[in-house]
């Protein structure tokens, strides 16, 4: 039985046949394509749905309690973390459905190793957010070091399991145009980038260049306006895993004619840009220098 692969759903899409009705309504599209991805990746598409609901959770607490933590409300990095792994569960599901079926037994191991590390690593945010404390970077007494440390152990294997997995991409063609298996190799190396920044922060023991981490910050985000922030640069790298494959996707969509080899550079020529301005953040944040200064 032929295996419903995710690019299969966009390609039947962009070949130019007249879409049904229900079609035309993003919200049944959307639902169109979480289907296929739960069908495709069922323990990618679980893990974002408990995401989803801890997004929920983090909302309803939100208004109730007036905690502040690092100058924002208490439940503000909850919120923002879970509904970043929402977006990183069901990406990764997309892209790794699209590698051939001989590759599809790791993939299912690295669904199961990535899904056990982001719970575990949103178990231990809200559990110190309840506690009205920080996750990371807290060694301030023998529980939160173990949290931290908790924390640290499953983000590495979550690390390990991308490598494995851009392996995987490069060993394995995945389905789709030159364009879209470029952007998903690149964005996974990118995203590793942005997680080598993540180690930087914890080198630091803090993401906060020039002063402590918790000060003036741009709204939601917290992002410093005084001083250096890692987190800009972080943000940045680890979200080129949607930024890629978009790109190459937009490339075999709207630049249909151009051949493979022309939609290689053009792919490679944003990744650069993209990479160009990962290191730029990077580089500002060292030297103490803000994303945007408000004083």
């Amino acid at each position: 039985m032929k295996t419903l692969t995710l690019s299969s759903v966009d390609s039947s899409v962009s070949m130019g046949a007249a879409p049904q009705p229900h079609k035309l309504h993003l919200g049944a599209a959307l639902r169109e394509r979480l289907v296929v991805l739960h069908r495709s990746s069922p323990v990618l598409s679980w893990a974002g749905w408990l995401n989803v609901g801890l997004v929920g959770l983090a909302l309803v607490l939100l208004p109730f309690d007036h905690r502040v933590v690092t100058g924002l409300n208490v439940w503000i990095k909850p919120l923002k973390f879970a509904a970043s792994s929402v977006i990183y569960l069901w990406t990764l599901g997309w892209l790794l459905a699209d590698l051939p079926a001989k590759a599809q037994r790791a993939v299912r191991f690295i669904a199961w190793g990535v899904s056990v590390s982001m719970l575990v690593e949103m178990l231990c945010i809200y559990l110190q957010a309840y506690r009205g404390t920080t996750s990371h970077f807290n060694i301030g007494s023998a529980f939160d070091g173990l949290i931290f440390g908790l924390m640290g152990m499953f983000i590495m294997l979550n690390t390990l399991l991308i490598i494995w997995a851009l392996g995987l991409s490069l060993r394995h063609r995945p389905f789709g145009s030159a364009g879209y298996v470029w952007g998903m190799r690149l964005g996974l190396l990118l995203f590793l980038v942005g997680s080598a920044i993540g180690g930087s922060m914890v080198s630091h023991m803090g993401h906060t260049i020039g002063a402590a981490d918790g000060g003036p910050g741009l709204p939601v985000l917290g992002w410093s306006t005084r001083y250096g922030d890692l987190r800009a640069a972080h943000f940045l790298g680890l979200h080129s895993l949607q930024a890629l494959p978009l790109a190459g996707w937009w490339l075999h969509r709207y630049a249909p004619r151009w051949r493979n080899s022309t939609q290689t550079l053009g792919i490679f020529a944003f990744a650069g840009l993209y990479a160009g301005a990962v290191g730029l953040l990077y580089w500002r944040a060292m030297q103490g220098l803000p994303l945007i200064a408000l004083h």
